[in-house]
């Protein structure tokens, strides 16, 4: 057997060592960028979710102002004072909508810029959104969610299935449009139906 002498070898080892070390190099950084990247989509996702069901929360509390048999007359026409953040909700069921006087023809107008005051003197920038703070009055939410809801015509009417009169004595089936929106970026709609049997029942 022939011996190889130290010569002949001219750094063969060192150069593929190096070779390897760079490829395993470009591996950990390419992964270490693929990890980076994933933990920021999860980190945004797990956002929009917050997001989304902070905004969810502010729609089922606009829901349930309208439950229960007090305060018909509010649950009926637009009082400013009911969307301000004095109005706290009340676990009892007797509470006071966040209910706006919007013209039907205005409607879409409203959907599409809710945010915006649409010249009616009832809504100015203090009562166009109630703040949800759920059952604690005090509670700020991180993604500063709000809420609303708007009495919405049916065929020109108010209400459905009401009798001659009703609608001055408040029977009948109504309906409405609740809004709830988290921060600027997101806004939620949900509708919902009510039936009431009058003030005088």
């Amino acid at each position: 057997m022939t011996p190889i002498s130290r010569n002949s070898q001219g750094g063969a080892v060192l150069l593929v060592s190096l070779v390897m070390l760079l490829v395993l190099t470009v591996l950990a950084v390419s992964s270490m960028r693929g990890v980076t990247l994933e933990s920021r989509i999860t980190a945004n996702r797990a956002q929009d979710v917050k997001t989304q069901n902070i905004a969810d929360a502010a729609l089922r509390e606009a829901e349930f102002r309208f439950y229960g048999p007090g305060n018909l007359a509010e649950k009926l026409e637009a009082k400013a004072a009911n969307c301000l953040a004095a109005n706290s909700l009340k676990t009892n069921g007797i509470n006071s909508p966040c209910l706006l006087e919007i013209k039907t023809d205005r409607l879409l107008e409203f959907v599409e810029q809710p945010q915006q005051a649409n010249g009616d003197d009832l809504l100015t920038a203090s009562n166009i959104w109630m703040p949800y703070r759920g059952t604690d009055p005090t509670a700020e939410t991180e993604a500063n969610s709000h809420f609303n809801s708007i009495l919405a015509d049916v065929a020109g009417n108010a209400a459905v299935n009401a009798e001659y009169g009703g609608r001055g004595e408040g029977s009948g089936t109504y309906f409405y449009l609740n809004n709830g929106k988290a921060g600027d970026a997101l806004y939620l709609q949900s509708t919902h139906a009510n039936i009431y049997l009058g003030l005088n029942n």
